[in-house]
């Protein structure tokens, strides 16, 4: 089965229900402020109350796959029903679990959730290329063949992933630039927009050395609880603001369990969000 590309089905859901991307991430300490055991019974109780509060409104889910492989079998197997839920409620699922390798290993990765008859196949897929991008081709092969994604991390919200995304080559290009070279690459000639993105932090202030135009989406963490606003994202991401995809995840969820109060916190997120990038 293939697909429609991601690009072109990101950008119909963003246009449609906006691009604001709501993190599944049930650590445990978001478990006990929700009054839930950290076990697989509150895991559980904790995935399908996100699903059910937002699947119908929000253009994108971006569960962290730790929070749940934590648990073995039994926590992949309730990602495994996360991620079918959310889609079949028509809302995009970006798998966050950074995979990176080489040669087999690395399509092994591509294959568990970039094949759509894996049971955790995802519309698109972290992915860090710190082995060298090359050595992402088995993915970027797969989501081509199936019409995934990939977001690839370029300049990442952490401080720490400076020293390496911002070292220079003999040429003296930055590590980040020359990712944002390759993405731009593969993006070539896409149209509304290509199915190769970037994670991009909105908290790192102005990137205008950087040519964040890869006409393909940016995956921007930071919003909310790492301290970046909606405001901030014209300053940040300059003439790309229209493909950036922001992420929040304490945000929002920190409201929970109540599906009410879970609603109106991505509401206002996302209201907040359209206007600054609307003006």
């Amino acid at each position: 089965m293939t697909l429609t590309p991601f690009g072109t089905r990101l950008r119909a859901a963003m246009d449609s229900r906006g691009p604001l991307c709501v993190g599944i991430d049930p650590h445990a300490a978001l478990l006990a402020q929700w009054s839930l055991q950290d076990d697989i019974g509150g895991l559980e109780r904790f995935s399908r109350t996100v699903v059910e509060a937002l699947a119908e409104s929000v253009a994108v889910f971006k569960p962290q796959a730790a929070f749940f492989e934590r648990f073995g079998s039994k926590g992949v197997a309730v990602l495994e029903r996360t991620v079918a839920d959310a889609r079949a409620a028509g809302t995009l699922v970006v798998m966050d679990a950074k995979r990176g390798d080489i040669g087999s290993t690395m399509a092994a990765y591509a294959s568990a959730f970039l094949d759509p008859a894996s049971p955790l196949f995802s519309d698109a897929l972290t992915v860090s290329p710190y082995l060298g991008y090359g050595s992402l081709k088995p993915a970027v092969d797969l989501a081509r063949e199936s019409g995934a994604g990939l977001f690839v991390l370029a300049l990442t919200s952490n401080p720490e992933g400076a020293e390496v995304q911002r070292a220079l080559r003999e040429d003296g290009r930055t590590i980040g630039a020359t990712m944002l070279a390759h993405l731009a690459a593969e993006n070539a000639d896409a149209a509304p927009m290509g199915s190769f993105g970037a994670v991009v932090g909105a908290t790192l202030g102005d990137l205008s050395s950087f040519d964040l135009d890869i006409n393909g989406p940016l995956l921007a963490p930071g919003i909310g609880a790492q301290g970046a606003t909606a405001a901030d994202l014209p300053g940040v991401f300059g003439k790309a603001v229209r493909n950036v995809v922001p992420n929040v995840s304490r945000g929002v969820l920190k409201h929970g369990p109540d599906v009410a109060a879970l609603r109106d916190s991505a509401r206002r997120f996302a209201d907040e969000i359209h206007a600054a990038v609307s003006a």
